[in-house]
C-alpha cells in the first residue's frame, strides 16, 4: 500500500472519531460548606419529595424559566404534562408558586444546579446540617403538616397528610439559630395545602447521598400513605426514569454574583465576589451576566401576561407568604437583635406576671442559650 493511501485512510478514520472536549476540571471550583449552606438554607427545611424535584430541575434553568412563563400566561394545567420539559420541571409545573419563586432568582436556581451536578455529597451533607441546626434550635419537629423522622441520623421531612403537603415559611436568618424571637412562638408557618401527585416521583437516599426514582412502588413512609390517592400515569411512572436525569451543562451557564449576594442568612462572611472572604474562587458562577436587563422581563413574558389573567385559570391551593430569603421583607432585624428583644421582653414579663416563662430552647447564642456556637444570634 503506499504512502499515500495510508494517510488518506488514517485521516478518514480521523474525520468518523467524534470529538472529545477537555474535561478542565480545574476551572471549576467547589462552592465551600458556608457558601452551600447560605444558598440551600431557604428550602433545606421543604418535603423531601418537593426538594429532590427542585434539586433536579435546578440543572435545567431555562427549562424552569420557560416553565414559568407557560404557567404565567394562563396554560391550562392539562397541558403540563405534554410538554417537552425534563420531568422534574414538569412536576414543579404543577406548583407554581415554587416555579415562580425558582424563576424569578436564576442565578440562585442556577447556582443550586451547578452546585448539585458537581457536588451531590456536598449538597446532601449540607441539607442534613442545616436540618440538624434548626431541630436542635426547637424549630424541626413533626406536626399536623410535616412528619419528620430521623433514620439512622439522617433528617428526613415527609408530608403528614395521604394527599396533601405544606410548604413550610421561615426566616433563614432565624430558624436555623433558635426561637426566642420578638413575638416567641413558632417561627416556621404554613401556608395552604398542595396536592402530591403522581408528578412526585423522586425522592432521598440519605444513606447513600443521591436522590432516586421510587416509581411509586416504594412501599415505606410517606409513599404508602400516598399510594391510594395517586392515579398513575406514563408521563411519571415509566421505567425510562429509573436514571434520575441531570443537566450537566448547567456548569457552563452564567451566574451574576451580585444576585448571590443575599444569600448569607447563615454565613454571613461566605461571599460569592471575586475575592471571596475565604479565598474560593468560584469560577462555574464568575462568567457575569447582565440580569438587570430589562428586556428579561418581557422575555419571560410579563408584558404579555398581566396579573389580571390568572383569573381564567383554574383555582390553586392558596400560596404561603413570600419567603424573606427571596426578596421579602426581611426588615432590619437580624437573628441576634430579635433575640435579644425577645430575652428582654420575657424579662420584663418575669417581673410583672406571677407565672414565668421557660426560654426560647435554641441551639445558638442569643434567643436560645447554651448553644454550641455561642456567640449573639449564632452567626458565623
Amino acid at each position: 500500500m503506499s504512502k499515500a493511501l495510508v494517510v488518506s485512510a488514517i485521516l478518514s478514520l480521523l474525520a468518523c472519531t467524534p470529538i472529545l472536549e477537555a474535561q478542565d476540571d480545574t476551572s471549576v471550583q467547589p462552592f465551600t460548606p458556608e457558601q452551600l449552606d447560605n444558598l440551600l438554607a431557604p428550602i433545606a427545611l421543604y418535603p423531601d419529595p418537593l426538594l429532590a424535584q427542585i434539586l433536579l430541575a435546578a440543572t435545567f434553568p431555562d427549562q424552569v424559566d420557560e416553565a414559568a412563563r407557560f404557567c404565567r400566561g394562563g396554560a391550562n394545567p392539562d397541558d403540563i404534562d405534554t410538554q417537552a420539559w425534563d420531568v422534574s420541571v414538569k412536576a414543579l409545573a404543577h406548583y407554581p408558586t415554587v416555579l415562580y419563586m425558582m424563576a424569578d432568582s436564576l442565578d440562585w436556581t442556577t447556582a443550586m444546579g451547578q452546585a448539585y451536578v458537581n457536588q451531590t455529597g456536598d449538597v446532601m451533607a449540607s441539607i442534613q446540617r442545616l436540618r440538624q441546626e434548626a431541630r436542635n434550635a426547637g424549630n424541626l419537629v413533626t406536626t399536623p403538616q410535616q412528619d419528620v423522622e430521623v433514620d439512622d441520623g439522617n433528617i428526613e421531612i415527609w408530608p403528614a397528610q395521604p394527599q396533601f403537603f405544606y410548604l413550610p415559611t421561615y426566616d433563614p436568618g432565624l430558624v436555623f439559630f433558635g426561637s426566642g424571637g420578638v413575638y416567641g412562638g413558632s417561627v416556621i408557618t404554613f401556608g395552604g395545602g398542595f396536592p402530591i401527585g403522581v408528578w412526585l416521583n423522586d425522592d432521598f437516599d440519605w444513606k447513600h447521598r443521591h436522590i432516586y426514582y421510587h416509581g411509586w412502588r416504594d412501599g415505606h413512609g410517606w409513599i404508602a400513605r400516598s399510594l391510594p390517592f395517586i392515579h398513575v400515569n406514563n408521563v411519571y411512572v415509566n421505567n425510562n426514569l429509573k436514571n434520575v436525569a441531570v443537566n450537566r451543562s448547567v456548569v457552563t451557564r452564567a451566574v451574576n454574583y451580585g444576585n448571590l449576594a443575599r444569600y448569607d442568612s447563615v454565613h454571613r462572611d461566605a461571599a460569592y465576589g471575586n475575592a471571596p472572604s475565604n479565598n474560593v474562587n468560584n469560577k462555574i458562577i464568575e462568567r457575569n451576566g447582565n440580569v438587570g436587563d430589562p428586556r428579561i422581563d418581557a422575555y419571560r413574558g410579563r408584558e404579555s401576561a398581566p396579573e389580571q389573567s390568572h383569573a381564567a385559570a383554574p383555582p390553586r391551593a392558596p400560596e404561603p407568604p413570600a419567603n424573606p430569603a427571596f426578596g421579602g421583607n426581611r426588615g432590619n432585624i437580624g437573628a441576634k437583635e430579635s433575640s435579644q428583644r425577645g430575652q428582654s421582653s420575657r424579662a420584663q414579663a418575669a417581673h410583672s406576671a406571677p407565672a414565668t416563662r421557660s426560654g426560647g430552647g435554641g441551639s445558638r447564642g442569643g434567643g436560645g442559650g447554651g448553644g454550641s456556637h455561642g456567640g449573639g444570634g449564632g452567626r458565623h
